[in-house]
């Protein structure tokens, strides 16, 4: 519980990774440089609402106070680069506080334009001691991978029509407007941390995690030479493998290959979230792949792999832990591996605010298969994914059932239109896989006294057309129905 968790905070008292401030009224002037100093230190933990001694004084308006730390975090003025933060409101003895962690940074952080580091004592500004300001910047540099700057990578090195992918993304996903639009490409890998200057030699240039995102394949391949990702089905072949993809490219390219191999060779059980069909697989797997992309350990050679087993889905890749054992939303505290690749996923959409990963992934994966996932954070980072193998639960199997049977009622104002097109024999297959989604296409043959190789190519025209989709295992799967397909150029009403 985050209670607990908070309360326990409290009894340690402030130290190098704890602070207080009352701001009960609003924001404390010195706040930014607290959060400051922990982005640019180990990271750490902010409560708003409590006083020096840990007396909780609690916060008058603790919704508005999170939407101007927000606001704040994200004004360069204020907070440069500028960072996203997930305050929460939390409330202890009838009090309101407000709960910021502050994660370490990967770049040297600034507020009002000065530098700020932490030690026991507190914040301190070192602005203008050169020395500390320089070891801050190679720590940064050696501590994360992602950072690691190529002098003689050039922008031609790296492929135009990925960042125009990201920045059409990253506009779609703001709603139509997006600061990255008005940049030319060199200027966005600059505002996204992707250029920067080696203070170990004194060379600028590109960085790692500028060519892992967006790299020619020989750029990455020069840069990264072991970089890969391997994605397995071992079901009937155990020894070996039943299908294997070796993913050696950029990682928006690699998320979506991986993303089409889950597709591909795992189950997508029917279900509704707020009122809306939805793709529990994609929700799943999205949060997993995306994990074993942007949180890796890049330098070390151990490859990333999705093995795809009996049962359950089992990814690794090498990771440099903030602690060890086995991770649930409880236990928890979000540490980013490599902040400026997540960044650019969190732009586009295939991301969320840091720690939503390990949350969604519970969430969903107990709808998807009923089992909680298993994740273990160590050297290696290791992730059990159950999932529906054999059949789909009687709770979906009846949720399909019931859809069923608004389709018959939707496909009866078109299914005239519909024999007129396909014939009789198609048409009366395609009621019947409405009736009964799980029906085999034996079964099928039998019901309408038809040759199983028969029904078999009416089954391969409408699956032509869009009209069907196969969903899950062979055995224990089910057919999609996708009446939206026929016709979409035409009105409802013109099938009556």
């Amino acid at each position: 519980m985050i209670q607990k968790k908070i309360i326990k905070l409290i009894k340690q008292g402030e130290g190098i990774e704890i602070e207080f401030k009352q701001s009960k009224t609003e924001l404390n002037n010195n706040t930014f440089e607290t959060v400051c100093a922990f982005l640019n230190r180990n990271g750490g933990h902010i409560l708003l609402g409590v006083a020096n001694d840990g007396n909780i004084v609690g916060v008058n308006n603790p919704e508005k106070q999170a939407m101007d730390f927000n606001t704040l975090a994200n004004n360069p003025q204020k907070l440069n680069p500028s960072f996203y933060f997930s305050p929460e409101i939390i409330g202890i003895e009838g009090k309101k506080i407000l709960y910021i962690y502050i994660p370490e940074g990967s770049q040297v952080h600034k507020t009002a334009g000065k530098i700020f580091d932490r030690n026991s004592d507190g914040d301190f500004d070192i602005t203008n001691n050169s020395k500390l300001v320089t070891d801050l910047y190679i720590r940064k540099q050696t501590t994360y991978s992602e950072n690691t700057v190529f002098p003689y990578a050039v922008l031609t090195d790296l492929r135009s029509d990925l960042i125009d992918r990201v920045r059409k993304a990253a506009i779609n996903e703001a709603g139509g407007s997006h600061p990255w639009s008005s940049l030319s490409n060199e200027e966005l890998l600059k505002s996204c941390g992707l250029y920067q200057k080696d203070y170990q030699t004194g060379r600028s240039g590109f960085t790692l995690a500028a060519i892992l995102l967006f790299g020619r394949d020989e750029t990455i391949l020069s840069a990264l030479s072991h970089h890969r990702t391997d994605a397995i089905l071992r079901i009937k072949d155990i020894d070996r493998y039943d299908d294997r993809y070796d993913v050696r490219t950029n990682l928006l390219e690699s998320y979506d290959r991986l993303m089409e191999f889950v597709k591909r060779h795992l189950p997508d059980p029917f279900y509704i979230e707020n009122d809306t069909r939805k793709s529990i697989r994609n929700k799943v797997f999205r949060e997993a792949v995306v994990n074993i992309l942007i949180h890796r350990e890049f330098i070390n050679p151990f490859p990333a792999k999705m093995v795809i087993e009996k049962d359950k889905v089992v990814f690794e890749n090498a990771s440099r832990p903030h602690g060890y054992g086995h991770l649930t939303p409880e236990s928890f505290s979000p540490f980013p591996k490599n902040p400026k690749i997540a960044r650019v996923f969190k732009e586009i959409g295939l991301a969320e605010e840091l720690g939503s990963g390990v949350r969604n992934l519970y969430r969903y994966s107990k709808l998807y298969s009923g089992i909680e996932p298993e994740i273990i954070e160590g050297d290696i980072f290791r992730m059990k994914i159950s999932y529906p193998s054999h059949q789909i639960d009687e709770k979906a199997k009846g949720s399909i059932t019931a859809h069923s049977n608004q389709l018959l009622i939707d496909f009866g104002k078109i299914s005239e239109r519909f024999r007129m097109d396909f014939g009789n024999e198609i048409t009366n297959t395609y009621i019947e896989l409405i009736k009964n989604p799980f029906i085999t296409a034996k079964e099928l043959a039998k019901k309408i006294s038809k040759t199983q190789r028969t029904i078999e190519n009416y089954l391969n025209i409408l699956k032509d057309h869009r009209f069907i989709e196969r969903k899950g295992p062979k055995l224990g799967g089910y057919w999609e129905i996708l009446i939206d397909n026929i016709f979409p150029d035409k009105k409802e009403e013109d099938y009556e």
